[in-house]
């Protein structure tokens, strides 16, 4: 392992594990997507991705880590990112954020997708669809020489032409034998700062975007992020490799 600075880069044999760490998530997020039903606790989603996870021979990235008691975190509705499975009901109409991350032979893989819950109103529809958009908008700037913030500015420019807002208080990250490495990765800023992207860093890329302000506050439990008006927010997240081909998305599902 080479570093820029403080970036990792990855070798060969480290990018062939991370692309199969990357592929067994993507198979188990999948899987896991199937779980989100009326009817079902985030603490029954919690104990799905602990099944398949060691079905597929991997460990949860997230349980212990700082003191998170869950699996996967399942943030609902108004809540962001970092929810702690336990007795809420998933209802029709709610959206749910899945956000997942594995070790796979010493190296870490994460990911996070959106879903809802039966049929969903539009205007819910077309948050998640923007979330969507603006993580392959964010990918599409992981090249070579591009600098890290036109990443950022690219999710931020898009997100808010649509009207939402982007939450600023957590960020991507970068990725390898641990779960957060350099850099971090704001979803909002100006083009052109940063570091140059080089080939064989590897980026945790996840816009976080709330339909009303961007602000956030953290409940008593002292770890789920919730909006501060109380409106839904959506998030997606990808590993995503720098090569000179271009973006490689480790985690595509």
């Amino acid at each position: 392992m080479k570093a820029t600075n403080s970036i990792s880069l990855k070798t060969q044999e480290e990018l062939r594990i991370l692309r199969e760490a990357g592929r067994i998530l993507s198979v188990i997020i999948k899987e896991l997507k199937c779980s989100l039903t009326a009817g079902v606790t985030t603490k029954e989603v919690d104990a799905a991705a602990e099944r398949l996870m060691k079905e597929y021979g991997v460990t949860a990235a997230f349980k212990g880590y700082r003191g998170f008691p869950g699996c996967v975190c399942v943030s609902v509705n108004e809540e962001v990112v970092h929810g702690i499975p336990g007795s809420r009901l998933l209802k029709e109409g709610d959206i749910v954020s899945l956000d997942v991350g594995i070790v796979h032979n010493d190296y870490y893989a994460d990911t996070a997708v959106t879903v809802g819950i039966g049929n969903i109103s539009a205007e819910l529809q077309r948050l998640l669809d923007v979330t969507y958009q603006a993580l392959y908008k964010g990918i599409e700037q992981v090249r070579e020489d591009n600098h890290l913030s036109d990443i950022s500015h690219a999710i931020q420019e898009f997100v808010e032409s649509h009207h939402f807002s982007i939450v600023r208080d957590f960020v991507g990250h970068g990725i390898g034998r641990r779960l957060h490495e350099d850099p971090e990765i704001p979803n909002y800023g100006p083009p052109h700062n940063g570091p140059l992207l080089k080939e064989g860093m590897v980026l945790a890329i996840e816009p976080m975007v709330n339909a009303g302000v961007w602000q956030t506050r953290i409940l008593e439990d002292g770890w789920t992020v919730v909006t501060q008006d109380g409106k839904p927010s959506a998030h997606f997240e990808h590993t995503v490799a720098v090569t000179a081909r271009g973006p490689e998305i480790l985690t595509r599902i």
